[in-house]
């Protein structure tokens, strides 16, 4: 199989820059869907511009390429160890390549192995089959998407929806709990992979199996397709938007599969997907693992550009801002406001923030702007170049922020989805803004980072080392305020009304 590394190789790249024709159609519905000149239609445009410049580019269309999960069928007596030798190539290859972040790190030392390559990752499930060709599917699911996944033991009670019985109606109640639940901090407008019994273990298998359907089939169970459609049209009547900003587009896809169960367990397994939902397959040659077709999309097929202009067009009403930022400035800003951010910014995400509670930084963060941010780097000519930079969660520095705007006077944070009522003190306390970028749009952001000066603590590894960014035209929108607003809790606030509106 001496073509099967590169059949790999290609499948990794094409599917961490590429999306798939079925989900570029269904964010062309969303972003035709959501009205114009609003904070949603404003994140669409920047996704939009973010998937083509992805694509012509090759580089990954979100900074975080997540755990990839391969599913492998295999013809009676092929070598699945030698499949598996070469998917592992083929991942560390890619890391090297700034296809793929190293994402993998040591639940026991913490420590990142630099390749993606690690205990029980990346994951691979081999099958067999009576077909005489290889296939290899892949999905590649970030961190802030699967941190959303969430399991419900039916009956239970849900959150403005009330009691959700062992039926398809309490079934129906948690699936739109669990797009309400994920609000931002998914990358709306998601999509769901759902599975109803089974087990805990095996229903989130199961559940994330749904994600390798295309969004546009029809399940061929008319009981789930009738479940589908109703999830389809409540989730988009919710409100969450995307990004979490409100609108009309909070869903793309939901995918439902059904299991049997034991008597004493009802459980609904949700794998939650961002719009960057990135799978692709292809069907490999089983003496030479050369790609006979692809999965998903047709590559003599003209990919289709999402958006014929910037996708985010300057209005002149922005306000520029250049770092070191005063008091002044920040309690001069509402929530709605759209900056662009002109000079240097700090990234620092979990490890940065748990460092930051017992020890100064590394460098002087008066008046700085802090990015929640675990960048694709690579070195090239002796100078750390930036291949894709968007916003991670900002949930997980919850526990930190608060310490860390009063100790050290910094001004702006950046991320995305939003903080909570800690954070959003200590930003009326201290003259400090929060910023939401926009999830998944790494391209968008990479170009916007014109040198790296400087790198602290990289024995954190790649995506939690603290990078020095010199940055031109950043574009953020202003959701929490230093005078006590925040968009996200009032976001959250109307959704759980409408939400309890559809029990």
């Amino acid at each position: 199989m001496q073509f099967l590394e590169n059949s790999l190789m290609e499948l990794i790249t094409r599917t961490s820059t590429d999306l798939p024709p079925d989900v570029r159609a269904a964010m062309k519905h969303a972003i035709e869907a959501e009205t114009p000149s609003t904070q949603s239609a404003q994140a669409l445009g920047i996704i939009a511009s973010n998937i083509d410049m992805a694509a012509e580019d090759e580089g990954p269309i979100c900074q975080d390429t997540g755990l990839p999960t391969f599913i492998v069928h295999t013809p009676v007596g092929v070598n699945q160890l030698v499949i598996r030798k070469a998917v592992n190539a083929a991942v560390a290859e890619a890391t090297r390549r700034g296809k793929l972040r190293p994402n993998s790190v040591d639940s026991l030392t913490g420590k990142n192995s630099g390749n993606n390559l690690g205990e029980e990752i990346p994951v691979v499930h081999f099958e067999q089959w009576e077909q005489d060709e290889v296939e290899v599917k892949l999905l590649l699911k970030g961190g802030g998407c699967e941190n959303k996944n969430i399991q419900y033991s039916l009956p239970c009670a849900l959150d403005h929806l009330g009691n959700a019985g062992r039926d398809l109606e309490g079934v129906r109640k948690c699936l739109l709990h669990a797009v309400w639940q994920a609000q931002g901090q998914g990358c709306a407008p998601g999509a769901l992979g759902v599975c109803i019994g089974s087990d805990r273990a095996h229903g989130y298998m199961l559940a994330k199996m749904q994600l390798f359907r295309t969004l546009d089939d029809v399940n061929p169970n008319p009981v789930l397709a009738k479940l589908e459609a109703e999830i389809m049209d409540e989730a988009n009547r919710l409100g969450v938007g995307a990004m979490g900003f409100g609108g009309n587009s909070s869903l793309i896809g939901c995918k439902i599969g059904a299991a049997n169960r034991i008597p004493a367990s009802f459980f609904v397994s949700v794998a939650y997907d961002c719009w960057a939902f990135r799978r692709l397959g292809v069907r490999l040659d089983p003496q030479t693992g050369a790609i006979t077709r692809w999965l998903y999309r047709d590559p003599d097929r003209e990919v289709e550009r999402m958006t014929r202009g910037e996708g985010f067009p300057l209005t002149g009403r922005e306000v520029v801002l250049t770092p070191p930022l005063t008091e002044q400035q920040m309690r001069a800003l509402k929530v709605g406001d759209v900056v662009l951010i002109n000079g240097e910014m700090f990234t620092g995400r979990d490890a940065v923030h748990k460092h930051l509670v017992n020890n100064p930084p590394p460098v002087d963060m008066n008046g700085a702007i802090l990015y929640h941010c675990g960048p694709v780097m690579l070195q090239q000519n002796g100078e750390w170049v930036t291949k894709a930079a968007g916003p991670t969660t900002s949930s997980r520095e919850e526990p930190y922020q608060a310490g860390i705007l009063r100790n050290y006077g910094v001004r702006a944070v950046i991320g995305k989805g939003g903080m909570g009522p800690k954070t959003l003190a200590a930003l009326k306390e201290c003259g400090a803004v929060y910023l939401n970028a926009i999830g998944g749009a790494a391209q968008y952001y990479a170009r916007s980072v014109k040198k790296v000066p400087d790198v602290h603590f990289m024995e954190f590894g790649i995506p939690e080392a603290m990078w020095h960014l010199q940055v031109e035209n950043f574009v953020a929108i202003v959701t929490m305020d230093a005078h006590g607003n925040s968009l996200h809790a009032d976001v959250e606030k109307q959704t759980g009304s409408a939400l309890a509106q559809m029990s």
